[in-house]
Parts: structure tokens; C-alpha cells; sequence
């Protein structure tokens, strides 16, 4: 199969996630800085969501440019994909009208660390269709930021129900080292 469709319809499911995010914002109920300041938390996690979006969305694309082929398998593993990063409107909508309380934050947390699960399980999809010496096998390597990505996800789950803005902090730090490009993938293509 080739991959143009699964490209395109992923593009077309992100845009909206990105666009929902922003249509659940509320607008600031005067115009001052203090009632700005009231929007400052989910105005945020918007920023942060946004980020972290675009984060998938990025990598996902390269990964796509390393892909010769598709099946079936990665098109449900993009599926799973898409699914988790479509709930991140909802726990932002959650932490705003619920403030910064464990259970909406360890919720955010579920909700990257299963997208990063997808994730990874669309990468091993790819990697079984395309082979061990494609060039995303290749790339992926050992795949140590991958790994270390899932671990603080998943330790930022249990430590919200100790305090929130350490699990905020977490996700804050894996943005932060996505956010410097990822070469191994245009590398491993040129």
C-alpha cells in the first residue's frame, strides 16, 4: 500500500485536534492584565498541548519519509495513534474547569504516555512491514529518547497524586528534548 492516504488523513485529524484546542479556550472576561492572568493556566496547557502535538505531528512525518511501505497493521497502529492524541482537548477542557487537581493532570499523563505507546507501536509496525535494515530501523537505533520519553510519562501518571506541578514539569522536560531536532531520521534518508 502506498502511504499518501495515511499522510494525508493523519494531517487532516491533527489540524483538527489543534483547532478544537484552541476553540475550547475561553477569551479573557475583561481587558486588563489581571483577567488575563486568569487565563494563564489554560492558556498554557494550550501552548503545552500544542507543542506537544506538533511534537507527534513533526515526528510523525519523518517517520513517514522513511516508510517505503504500509499494511494494514500501521494503519491501525496510526489509528491508536490519532484516537490518544484526539483526547488531549478533552483533559486540557478538564484541567481548566477542574485547576491544576491530580486526577486531570495524571489524565494529561495517560493521555501522552499512550500516545507515545502508539507511537512506538506504529514505529514497530513500520519496522515489521519495511524490514530490520529499512531506514527507519536503521534510524531508530536503540531509540534511548523514545524510551526515556515513555518512562516520564509514565512516572508522571503516579507523581500528580503527590503534586500536580511535578508531573507539569515532567511534561514540560520531554517537550523540551523533543523540541531539539531529532536528526537520526533525515539522517538515516538523505
Amino acid at each position: 500500500m502506498g502511504k499518501g492516504r495515511l499522510e494525508a488523513f493523519t494531517d487532516g485529524v491533527i489540524a483538527i485536534i489543534i483547532t478544537i484546542m484552541v476553540l475550547e479556550m475561553k477569551v479573557p472576561h475583561g481587558a486588563d492584565l489581571a483577567a488575563m492572568s486568569e487565563s494563564a493556566p489554560v492558556l498554557s496547557a494550550y501552548v503545552l498541548s500544542y507543542v506537544n502535538v506538533g511534537i507527534f505531528w513533526n515526528n510523525h512525518h519523518h517517520m513517514m519519509h522513511a516508510t517505503g511501505h504500509i499494511d494494514g497493521r500501521v494503519l491501525w497502529a496510526n489509528l491508536l495513534l490519532l484516537f490518544w492524541l484526539s483526547l488531549v482537548p478533552f483533559v486540557i477542557r478538564w484541567i481548566d474547569e477542574a485547576g491544576l487537581a491530580a486526577l486531570p493532570v495524571a489524565a494529561y499523563g495517560i493521555v501522552l504516555f499512550m500516545a507515545a505507546v502508539a507511537y512506538t507501536l506504529l514505529q514497530w509496525a513500520i519496522v515489521a512491514r519495511n524490514g530490520r535494515s529499512s531506514a527507519l530501523a536503521v534510524a531508530l537505533g536503540s531509540d534511548r529518547k523514545g524510551k526515556l520519553s515513555l518512562a516520564a510519562y509514565a512516572a508522571s501518571i503516579p507523581l500528580a497524586f503527590l503534586q500536580p506541578w511535578i508531573s507539569i514539569a515532567l511534561y514540560v522536560v520531554v517537550a523540551l528534548i523533543w523540541l531539539a531536532p531529532d536528526r537520526r531520521i533525515e539522517s538515516a534518508v538523505k
